[in-house]
């Protein structure tokens, strides 16, 4: 491979009162402003939504799966087509998780090695190997702008000794996975993955291994899982502050305003999440005042619109009544206008929290935002 694309990651911004920043991800498709949410395509599509829709929101960066690509439709279909971007008909920019929470869930039809991974389809039951070679060699193929190796994650609650060898296969892959990133010049940043749970001593080590393969980012793992927000915070702040301060950050499945915020607050620099999506397609819209329920009656004669504060196309042209009628005779179009909506919201969030920093005002937008938003209410 030759002409391999240099990526860069530019500070520019730092708020005084925390330690939220803004910065500038260069990658081969895309100039992502960071802080910076990434909707979840994991099929190669942002359910409900087009792609050219996201790109006029001013959304650069989206999340997709490795391992369900390489299942369906397959590596000889999107080598064909040129990679993913061209495949998906996508410009900006793309970052790929390893899968390694989808093997992981898959409990009872996979086997840990420390050579790898074997598990078996959960498509058609169809056996399958997978080495952290063979992770960022299919990435390679897909023409990742950001890549995510193997890793191994556990459970929220369990033991130490488990939670010990997870970061201990975890570091080795990641070890692996360098060396193949660099001896294949694979276009890309290959990022690394913070486990250890819910045990300092643990997240302590895992991250300082992963810092000593001096990677171009990194990911903090298994956060999120079921445990409590203060909780969440604590370690989240904790992990960041072992990471580098140059390199980007990246906390795996957050995406809730309250999540991001925190996150966003200890330096975190990118989030994904298919909570947004999910929920649009389950009737959940974000509004400034908090999270509400398209279903309830009382939204029956509501000829107002999602959020009054909101610009989007849904909230222009459409009244919660409409929406909820929607919802209540099983149209497509209910989950189309509430996942534009939803991401609207959480990329005018973002967009919000990157001027606030600038201006060194995030401590006080994030009060501000918290004091109006409805923490987990669903009206």
């Amino acid at each position: 491979m030759t002409g391999r694309f240099t990526s860069s990651f530019r500070i520019t911004a730092e708020d005084t009162g925390s330690h939220a920043r803004t910065a500038e991800l260069i990658l081969a498709h895309a100039t992502v402003p960071t802080p910076a949410f990434m909707p979840v395509g994991t099929n190669a599509t942002v359910k409900a939504i087009e792609l050219k829709t996201l790109s006029k929101m001013g959304i650069r960066l989206i999340l997709s799966n490795a391992y369900h690509l390489y299942l369906r439709p397959g590596m000889e279909v999107i080598k064909r087509a040129g990679g993913l971007h061209q495949f998906m008909n996508w410009e900006h920019g793309i970052l790929t998780d390893s899968g390694g929470f989808q093997v992981f869930s898959l409990a009872s039809f996979r086997k840990l090695e420390e050579r790898g991974v074997s598990f078996r389809s959960h498509i058609d039951g169809s056996l399958h190997k997978l080495t952290p070679e063979d992770v960022v060699d299919i990435q390679g193929i897909l023409g990742s702008d950001i890549l995510m190796p193997l890793d191994v994650c556990t459970a929220f609650g369990v033991g130490e000794v488990e939670a010990k060898k997870a970061v201990m296969i975890t570091t080795d892959w990641a070890r692996r996975s360098r060396q193949q990133w660099e001896q294949n010049e694979v276009n890309g940043m290959l990022f690394g993955i913070v486990q250890g749970n819910f045990y300092p001593d643990l997240r302590r080590q895992s991250a300082g291994q992963l810092t000593e393969l001096q990677l171009p980012g990194y990911a903090i793992g298994g956060l999120s899982v079921g445990e409590e927000p203060a909780l969440f915070e604590d370690f989240c702040a904790m992990t960041a502050a072992l990471l580098p301060r140059e390199k980007p950050r990246y906390v795996m499945g957050i995406g809730t305003p309250e999540y991001i915020l925190a996150a966003v607050e200890q330096g975190i620099d990118l989030f994904d999440c298919v909570f947004p999506t999910r929920t649009a397609r389950n009737a959940r819209a974000f509004t400034c005042t908090g999270s509400i329920n398209l279903r309830n009656e009382k939204y029956m004669y509501d000829n107002t619109p999602l959020d009054a504060e909101c610009s989007c196309s849904t909230c222009r042209n459409h009244t919660r009544s409409y929406i909820r009628h929607l919802y209540k005779t099983g149209e497509i179009l209910a989950s189309m206008l509430v996942t534009q909506h939803n991401l609207w919201f959480l990329e005018k969030l973002v967009d919000d929290i990157r001027n606030a920093i600038k201006h060194n005002l995030f401590v006080s937008f994030k009060s501000n935002f918290l004091n109006t938003y409805s923490r987990g209410t669903i009206r």
